[in-house]
C-alpha cells in the first residue's frame, strides 16, 4: 500500500522509534535500527533526504525502496557492504478533471491539456504487457469519447413493506 495515509498497525507495535503517521525509523539502508535482518519499505518507513524532509508516501518511493531492499540483499548475500537508499523524484503527475491535469517535472511546472496527455500516456506506459496497454486504451478512448461515467452505484432494491429506516439499519448505515 503506497496511498499515504498512515503506516499498517502491525509497524506501531514494533519496539522501535516511532515518527509521524505510524511510521517508523530507518537506517539510510532500509533497516530497522537494532534488527539489522529487518528491511522497512513504503508508508511504514519513514526517512529523511538530503534537505531532512521525510520522504512522501507515495508510489514512487515505494517502488525504488523495493529495489534497493532487493539489491542490498543480494550485496548481504555477496559478503558486500550496504548501499544508502537515495531517492530520485521522477515528478508527479494529477488529473483534476476531463483534460486537466497538473504535472511537476523538476523545474517544470505544467497544467491544462498537456499535463493530461502526459498522465494519460505515463499511466498507459506503466501497465504489463501490450495487450493490458492496448484493452486499456480502447476502454479509455471509448470513456472518452462517449462520455462514459466511471463511477457505478450498487444498490440494494428496498425490500417490500419495509420503511426506509429499517433499510438504513439493516445494511449498517443507521
Amino acid at each position: 500500500w503506497a496511498a499515504g495515509i498512515r503506516a499498517v498497525e502491525l509497524v506501531q507495535n514494533l519496539p522501535v522509534e516511532h515518527a509521524a503517521a505510524g511510521r517508523v525509523r530507518v537506517d539510510p539502508t532500509l533497516q530497522l535500527p537494532g534488527f539489522p535482518e529487518v528491511f522497512v519499505i513504503g508508508d511504514a518507513a519513514y526517512l529523511e533526504d538530503e534537505q531532512g524532509n521525510p520522504l512522501p508516501m507515495v508510489a514512487p518511493v515505494a517502488m525504488q525502496q523495493a529495489d534497493a531492499v532487493v539489491e542490498n540483499l543480494r550485496r548481504r548475500l555477496d559478503g558486500q557492504s550496504l548501499l544508502a537508499f537515495q531517492y530520485r523524484d521522477p515528478g508527479m503527475l494529477a488529473t483534476i478533471g476531463r483534460n486537466q491535469a497538473v504535472a511537476r517535472l523538476g523545474r517544470f511546472h505544467l497544467r491544462g491539456f498537456i499535463a493530461w496527455a502526459m498522465w494519460v500516456a505515463v499511466h498507459i506506459l506503466q501497465l504489463i504487457g501490450f495487450r493490458n496497454r492496448l484493452v486499456v486504451m480502447i476502454n479509455w478512448a471509448w470513456d472518452y469519447f462517449l462520455y462514459e461515467r466511471a463511477l457505478r452505484l450498487i444498490q440494494t432494491p428496498p425490500q417490500p413493506g419495509r420503511l426506509p429506516q429499517q433499510e438504513a439499519g439493516r445494511l449498517g448505515n443507521g
